[in-house]
């Protein structure tokens, strides 16, 4: 069975403020990833003072592919939302989840990010490389390497034991 941590406020504002000390320049636009970049994106850009704040929904197939066979992992994304071009274009862009686990929806949202001319950065308070399917890619900046199943705060009182085995970040 998967090692589990549950995380107190107070241990989410020190992952915080280490990710805020690792910034070695400014942003002038954040993508927080949904669901889970929601929470830590909106307390960096508090603590930053940023103004252009924007979300990125992404959906992977839950199954393989029945037309191609191709498994889970290698299907294409679908962006159910994304800012618009003009958002991100020549902009610093911090883009922002909770945790890297596999890796597939932040470096999906990277690429986006590139195509739409912008310059992305990379980070999550949890950053798991014993799941990562990118081999040695790493987040720009991270708080903590771990390898247990984390639970924060704001999902522990929404009986997260039925998502533990859901969260394919």
């Amino acid at each position: 069975m998967e090692r589990r941590e549950l995380l107190g406020w107070l241990e989410v504002q020190k992952l915080i403020d280490m990710l805020l000390a690792q910034f070695d320049q400014e942003f002038s636009a954040m993508v927080m990833i949904t669901r889970g970049g929601i929470m830590p994106g909106g307390m960096l850009s508090e603590s930053m003072n940023m103004q252009n704040i924007y979300t990125a929904s992404v959906d992977f197939p839950a199954e393989m592919e029945t037309s191609t066979q191709t498994p889970r992992f290698l299907s294409l994304p679908t962006f159910l939302e994304f800012p618009k071009t003009a958002n991100l274009k020549g902009r610093n862009v911090l883009v922002v989840d909770d945790v890297w686990g596999s890796g597939r929806t932040i470096t999906s949202v990277r690429q986006r990010i590139v195509t739409e001319g912008g310059k992305p950065y990379t980070c999550v308070m949890h950053f798991n490389p014993y799941r990562s399917l990118f081999g040695t890619v790493r987040p720009d900046y991270y708080a903590a390497i771990t390898d247990a199943y984390i639970v924060y705060p704001w999902e522990a009182d929404r009986g997260f034991q039925t998502r533990l085995f859901s969260r394919a970040s």
